[in-house]
């Protein structure tokens, strides 16, 4: 037997010098939730580990990440303030404007400040887009992503991230961004956002959820986990309008979108491990059925081996404090 694939497997540096995967930390992305009360932690059940955040406890925080290797975050919103139009969305007193302003003065250049933009969180029947005679309205919600686009990087965001699925959002940003002379600002899309029961923690994290007026869930616009090319489709579509990046998410169960997106593009591709994907590794840990960390890079190393660009997930600042990869 002249070939023996075992040969290559026999040490742990072995392992390490002929794996064909690799991670660094300049490609991990930590998400952050915000809220207005500036000395404020409040624990997420739903996510083991992972507090939402005021000003001062964030700032900490993300000093820490930097210390660690962490140079992305991902800043979503919580907020009480919340009307039919998501008028809050655009105001610079709203957490995640605020947070955008006082970290880009704190850490300038270190960090890359990436501002979700989308309307659930603003809007009191928690949807992604205006409500008109009980629908999303798909059109009319357009000006209102990018104004509030167009606030987040006036407050200092450096990638704009818009997640709201709406037809034609790209186009609609990247203009109104261009418009007030924010030319510079990228733009991540969330290009293929499956509609998934994978987001359950985060709704609860962020106060999200669709409400009682207007559809029962968001399956009208986010997309149909059946479909395959329909997420290259959205891909090509979000960068002919303007992106410079595009996600795919969830990120486990959609490992072959990620390899047929990244395939399509010639811009890099992000993909989410979202809070399901991370409440799921932090139950069969506490439940001793895994190791926290393997679990964890197992993940990690999937979605980079299946095309991923960078990584967004809650574990990015574990990963590079504790050396899993």
């Amino acid at each position: 037997m002249t070939d023996r694939p075992r040969r290559l497997r026999r040490t742990a540096s072995l392992r390490e010098l002929a794996a064909e995967t690799h991670i660094a930390a300049e490609e991990l992305i930590q998400p952050h939730f915000v809220i207005g009360d500036e000395t404020r932690t409040e624990p997420i059940a739903a996510l083991p580990g992972i507090s939402r955040m005021g000003l001062d406890p964030l700032l900490a925080q993300v000093e820490s990440d930097l210390e660690h290797g962490v140079r992305h975050t991902l800043l979503f919103a919580v907020t009480d303030a919340k009307d039919a139009t998501g008028s809050a969305g655009v105001l610079a007193a709203s957490p995640a404007h605020r947070a955008c302003t006082a970290l880009a003065k704190q850490f300038g250049d270190d960090l890359t400040i990436i501002a979700d933009v989308c309307l659930c969180t603003y809007t009191d029947h928690g949807h992604c887009g205006i409500l008109r005679d009980g629908k999303v309205a798909n059109d009319e919600s357009l000006p209102h992503l990018a104004r509030q686009a167009v606030s987040l990087a006036e407050a200092g965001a450096d990638v704009i991230a818009p997640s709201d699925m709406m037809d034609g959002r790209v186009r609609a940003i990247r203009e109104a961004l261009d418009t007030a002379g924010f030319g510079d600002r990228a733009i991540l899309s969330y290009a293929a956002k499956y509609a998934s029961s994978f987001y359950g923690p985060f709704r609860e994290a962020a106060d999200s959820a669709p409400k009682n007026e207007g559809p029962k869930d968001r399956k009208g616009y986010q997309m149909d986990y059946r479909n395959r090319g329909e997420a290259v489709r959205e891909a090509l579509l979000d960068i002919a309008e303007g992106a410079d990046m595009v996600m795919v998410k969830p990120a486990l169960a959609y490992l072959d979108v990620i390899s047929d997106v990244k395939a399509a593009v010639d811009r890099p591709v992000a993909a989410y491990l979202v809070s399901g994907e991370y409440a799921a590794v932090e139950l069969m840990a506490r439940e001793g059925l895994a190791r926290r960390e393997d679990l964890a890079r197992e993940h990690m190393f999937a979605v980079k081996r299946a095309g991923a660009d960078m990584l967004i997930t809650y574990h990015a600042r574990d990963a590079l404090a504790g050396g899993w990869l």
